[in-house]
């Protein structure tokens, strides 16, 4: 039988909702590995969870807190050197392979560190360093193996129908796979001052990048890529290598959502709006390493995609309200749902697309979480959104995590912290997935961008909103 992602993660859901481990009560000890056992160990990271934890009054939450924020350092770093320089490879959790998303956003809970420890500070910079080589390899692929020589150890990738190479784990075409390294090189660069990263072989890969995604503005055609897989569901190929027509009109199209699922229509908008993003804060980190030819570059796709999202972005809901879409097609086909996996539309506020108080956005976010999306699910565990990955009646706590990230309401961000604290079956950790009647039904006991998100969203407490902290959830 072909093995595939999802066949993969069933599995865990099979061993998750075992009677025995349901039942486990939550004994409050630490969940991290030995420190001898450890990837990888930051003095300030050590100090910030002793920091935060007295300042969390529910004993679980503070707990939770302690097991997930440090996770990706603790079990999914892998350093050493390449060509004199830090190598660092972050891989996605059960998964030991490096996704380009996931990496990005796995370090980004430590970045207000970087500076106080120069060893995080060097991972930083051999993440950096790794996905410019990444990039060069393929621009097209969103995972990537540890030995860049190596072939696909991915069962469900092993016959995937398109241009594979030594040292590409998956090659599922993602817009934001490119967005993201741009996003952790420039938040990097502004903690720190540091331009050391951003050498030749990055900025060829930035140059990549430019190309990649006026490629797939599909002016002149499909482009070089295409992508078909053999499996029980749609969402796991492109029709036709290339997936449904677009109109060019400026959009870059993507294969695929930051879930890993194929596109319904190509023009994905929430990753349009974040590369619209990620090109402005390319141009100024290029500006600031004396490149003005790729800070040009990069300002003008930004520019050309921020007014095609103007004008084809948006639609109407059947009640009249105006929302961003999810995908359009440039032909006036759109589509209206919000898949949990950032960007998301309901992520765009988190990734800086948009400010908190855009109305637009605040529209289009409330839509999100309702009725009106087909993955948003209500049930006794509570409610959220999912997405096709995973299926019908799947909370995503990333969605949660987003949202409390996303809003200064105080109540809004209670009822959140509680879903989350509650939807862990005991583990101590984030998951990808649960079930909206039984947290006990889950999939992905280890999922390192989950858990440092939620960190994340503990220490943006601390700084923005600390009497919630000091407040137990009953």
């Amino acid at each position: 039988m072909r093995i595939d992602r999802r066949t993969f993660v069933a599995g865990s859901v099979a061993i998750a909702s075992t009677p025995a481990f349901a039942a486990a009560a939550p004994a409050l000890v630490s969940k991290r590995p030995a420190p001898a056992d450890r990837r990888f160990t930051s003095r300030a990271v050590e100090r910030e969870i002793v920091r935060i934890q007295k300042r969390i009054a529910d004993p679980k939450l503070a707990w939770m807190f302690g097991n997930c924020y440090p996770n990706t350092l603790d079990t999914t770093v892998r350093m050493g050197m390449a060509d004199g320089q830090p190598d660092a490879f972050v891989i996605t959790g059960d998964i030991p392979c490096l996704w380009l998303r996931d990496s990005s956003a796995q370090l980004k809970p430590y970045l207000h560190l970087v500076k106080e420890d120069a060893r995080l500070a060097e991972l930083f910079r051999g993440l950096i360093a790794r996905q410019a080589r990444s990039i060069l390899l393929d621009p097209y692929a969103n995972a990537f193996m540890e030995d860049p020589g190596a072939t696909t150890n991915l069962p469900w990738a092993l016959k995937d129908e398109t241009a594979m190479k030594p040292g590409v784990a998956e090659r599922k075409w993602e817009v934001d796979s490119l967005c993201y390294p741009i996003r952790l090189a420039n938040q990097y660069w502004r903690a720190t001052g540091d331009t050391r990263p951003f050498d030749a072989t990055w900025r060829e890969a930035a140059r990549t990048t430019l190309r990649t995604f006026r490629e797939q503005q599909r002016k002149q055609g499909d482009g070089p890529y295409s992508f078909r897989r053999s499996a029980p569901q749609p969402t796991e190929t492109l029709l036709w290598g290339h997936g449904h027509p677009v109109k060019p009109v400026g959009l870059i199209a993507s294969g695929f959502r930051p879930s890993d699922d194929a596109c319904l229509y190509p023009f994905l908008i929430p990753s349009n709006l974040f590369a619209a993003t990620a090109l402005r804060e390319l141009a100024q980190l290029a500006q600031a390493v004396g490149d003005v030819a790729l800070a040009g570059d990069a300002a003008a796709l930004a520019d050309e995609v921020a007014a095609a999202l103007r004008q084809h972005g948006t639609m109407r809901l059947p009640d009249g309200r105006e929302v961003w879409a999810y995908e359009v097609d440039g032909y006036g086909n759109r589509l209206f749902m919000d898949d949990a996996n950032v960007p998301s539309l309901s992520g765009l506020a988190y990734l800086g697309c948009v400010t908190p108080d855009d109305r637009l956005w605040r529209t289009t976010e409330a839509a999100a979480w309702s009725e009106a999306n087909p993955w948003f699910f209500r049930g006794r565990a509570g409610e959220g959104i999912g997405g096709p990955h995973v299926g019908p009646g799947q909370i995503w706590p990333m969605s949660l995590i987003v949202r409390a990230l996303s809003t200064s309401d105080a109540a809004t961000i209670r009822a959140c912290l509680r879903t989350i604290r509650d939807s862990d079956a005991g583990t101590g950790f984030i998951h990808e997935t649960f079930d909206r009647d039984d947290p006990a039904k889950f999939t992905r006991d280890w999922f390192a961008w989950a858990n440092g998100l939620f960190g994340e969203l503990i220490v943006t407490l601390a700084r923005t909103q600390p009497a919630i902290l000091q407040e137990t959830f009953r």
